[in-house]
């Protein structure tokens, strides 16, 4: 294959990071793919392979991007398994931040449900000191009564007293 069958990989209209990732992959794609069963399908095993193979790393090294429909197929593979794998890891970080919001959810309703019972605890004990705090009037309130009976009675004894000393 001859070099005039590719074009300038910066040709393309991708930017600087996009023909970096496309150089990677196209040399992924001439080392016979990163992956299992991918670009020989469809590929001769006889001296049009090889040669092929050597043209292509040629222009590779070159920043071309070869045209041929063997290349572009590995190529395409290579894309597609590239895609593949990055779905992966996408859909497994999905499905770790989606593990990651439950957990957060669960500690929160737990923490939601503590507190709603830390603040029927508190409502229990405010009730309980409003009770007792009635208690307490009422208890206050018989004192004073008794204070009073006992003032009034003090003060009869007293009289008594006094009536009987005078005759």
């Amino acid at each position: 294959m001859s070099v005039a069958t590719s074009i300038p990989d910066t040709s393309l209209g991708l930017t600087s990071s996009e023909i970096q990732i496309l150089r990677q992959q196209q040399q992924i794609a001439l080392q016979g793919g990163g992956h299992a069963g991918s670009v020989s399908r469809g590929r001769g095993s006889g001296r049009n392979s090889s040669s092929s193979s050597r043209a292509t790393s040629a222009a590779s090294s070159q920043g071309r991007l070869i045209l041929d429909p063997m290349s572009l197929r590995a190529l395409s593979h290579q894309l597609e398994y590239l895609q593949d794998q990055i779905r992966h890891r996408i859909d497994h970080l999905e499905d770790q931040m989606q593990i990651s919001i439950q957990n957060t959810y669960d500690r929160a309703g737990n923490v939601i449900r503590n507190a709603d019972a830390e603040i029927a605890r508190t409502r229990s004990i405010l009730a309980s000191i409003d009770e007792l705090d009635n208690e307490l009037a009422k208890i206050g309130h018989i004192r004073d009564i008794v204070k009073s009976f006992r003032a009034r009675i003090e003060s009869l004894d007293h009289r008594l007293d006094h009536s009987s000393r005078r005759r």
